[in-house]
């Protein structure tokens, strides 16, 4: 798949109807559930001290692109084909994101936006788009309520020939580095706003490009830029335990310097001598604040899987957040128990490969800046070896 990226990174404005405080979903579990067992449920924030009464509600979805699963059949073997075809996904995207109702909606891998922008705006959303470059035919859309929010400004990063098709962990860390520094400075444009970044970032929990975003900071040295996605041992088996590999140490931490070149280096930090990527946002994930059960999260309180298919098991989509907001609740993930029930996904109730992350979100009542929003959309992609 295309490693070009596209970023949309949208700027809103509350404009809070008289209760906006009660915005939200209305139902605790997804009535529209498999009976097979694609329940999911809310689960609240344990401390919401510092929750304000204004809350709205994020949705982060890489929907697959209809040509994506049509070119990649080897993916979705374990998958009725009419549970992949297009005109029948849409259908339940489209009920699960009205099921949900959120205030934003953040996807990735879209290839059908017109059909989309039709149904939503019907809705009451407003919504933009940004197609990736090269022979791809997918991007990125943002929609937002238009009721509820305006538009202040807008800004499109693209990644083309830079020569890093076959390296997704360069190709994220350089691009999440540009990412940050251009969400951190927009968001200073108007007044400091909140940042949130909601998208499939190709990275699993355990990885040098989470580490890097949830720390602002990564010493390149100690990773191969081969692995930084950390997606290598995610196949179904090794997760399951089924087949086990052994990823020997490096030798010594000097070895480790083979595997970036002085370019490569200087794309990633800025300077070829210096080897600690950083970025300016304080970032965490809305997941892993707020706690899950766990049969559905990992030790560092991620999900577990946010996608499955027949050669990938695991978690890449994040909603990160700044200082400013909150996570009041999110739309827990599922076990993986209940994912290997279905065989794959998409399923007769998930119109994806992977699953929709939602996190409601409220100002912090010790922020006493702007109310605006700095929201930003990534749509990696990248071949799975």
């Amino acid at each position: 798949m295309a490693s070009s990226t596209w970023l949309i990174s949208s700027f809103f404005k509350f404009s809070f109807p008289t209760r906006a405080s009660q915005i939200h979903c209305q139902c605790n579990t997804n009535s529209n559930s498999s009976s097979r067992g694609i329940q999911r449920r809310w689960v609240e924030a344990f401390d919401q001290s510092l929750a304000s009464p204004e809350r709205f509600t994020v949705a982060s979805y890489n929907i697959l692109a209809d040509r994506n699963a049509s070119q990649h059949t080897d993916l979705y073997v374990n998958v009725p084909s009419r549970y992949i075809n297009w005109n029948r996904r849409q259908k339940i995207l489209s009920e699960e994101l009205f099921e949900w109702n959120p205030d934003i909606i953040c996807l990735q891998e879209v290839d059908m936006y017109v059909e989309l922008s039709n149904i939503l705006v019907k809705a009451g959303y407003a919504g933009s788009y940004k197609r990736r470059t090269g022979d791809t035919s997918d991007g990125c859309a943002m929609f937002w309520k238009a009721d509820k929010f305006r538009l202040l400004d807008g800004e499109s990063i693209q990644y083309k020939n830079i020569g890093l098709r076959d390296n997704v962990a360069q190709l994220l860390v350089f691009e999440i580095r540009f990412l940050s520094s251009k969400a951190q400075s927009l968001s200073e444009k108007w007044g400091n706003a909140p940042v949130i970044l909601a998208g499939d970032f190709n990275s699993t929990p355990e990885s040098g490009i989470y580490k890097f975003l949830s720390t602002s900071e990564l010493n390149i040295k100690l990773y191969d830029r081969k692995q930084l996605s950390g997606q290598k041992r995610c196949r179904p088996a090794q997760v399951l335990g089924e087949k086990k590999e052994t990823v020997g140490p490096f030798s010594s931490l000097d070895g480790l310097l083979d595997f970036w070149t002085d370019e490569e280096v200087k794309t990633a930090t800025g300077d070829s001598e210096c080897h600690l990527a950083v970025h300016p946002l304080k970032l965490n994930s809305s997941y892993a604040t707020v706690n899950g059960s766990a049969s559905t999260r990992g030790l560092n309180g991620e999900p577990l899987a946010t996608s499955y298919h027949s050669k990938f098991l695991g978690t890449v989509d994040y909603l990160w957040y700044s200082e400013g907001i909150v996570p009041t609740r999110v739309l827990d993930t599922v076990s993986i128990s209940d994912l290997l029930r279905e065989g794959g996904l998409p399923c007769k109730k998930v119109g994806s490969d992977h699953l929709a992350l939602l996190s409601e979100f409220s100002f912090s009542v010790a922020h006493n800046k702007s109310t605006d929003i700095t929201a930003a959309a990534a749509s990696p992609r990248v071949d799975i070896e």
